[in-house]
């Protein structure tokens, strides 16, 4: 019986680190939406220095530019498109141990730039997860760009 109670329990939590998206997500006014207070968000449209870190850029089409990201995030296990649009992509991210989901946005602002939120769903800290994702995702996105430029 006591072993039935832990599984009820270690259920439970499973479900409340997934949690449902927030409903403030999408592209509002040219804009992803602002992070929380809380240190478990990054965005490349934050105004402070510790939620901030720099758009992703490319060159040439956008079309191009969202084929290359897909195919990179595609690379990633546990990430599921939830929502793709013409400018936009949001992508699901499960954590693999706790089952923690993040909700990474992608946004093809006008200016050849993709801007970038990722953000935990429940909790206060996410130890970083996010910001080292998408500085992995950076990384592996110019390393595309640079092998379709060859």
């Amino acid at each position: 019986m006591k072993g039935l109670g832990v599984s009820i329990i270690g259920c439970m939590m499973l479900f409340a680190c997934a949690g449902h998206p927030p409903e403030n997500l999408g592209v509002r006014e040219n804009r992803l939406a602002k992070c929380p207070a809380r240190p478990n968000c990054v965005s490349s449209q934050a105004v402070d220095e510790d939620h901030f870190l720099p758009p992703l850029q490319y060159q040439g089409e956008k079309e191009t530019a969202v084929a290359l990201l897909k195919k990179v995030l595609s690379s990633f296990e546990r990430m599921t498109i939830l929502t793709e649009k013409d400018n936009y992509l949001h992508i699901e991210c499960k954590s693999s141990r706790m089952g923690f989901v993040d909700d990474l946005e992608f946004y093809f602002s006008a200016e050849k730039q993709i801007q970038v939120r990722s953000a935990s769903r429940v909790g206060y800290s996410d130890l970083g997860v996010n910001r080292r994702r998408v500085e992995k995702l950076r990384e592996l996105f110019a390393a595309q760009l640079r092998n379709t430029q060859k």
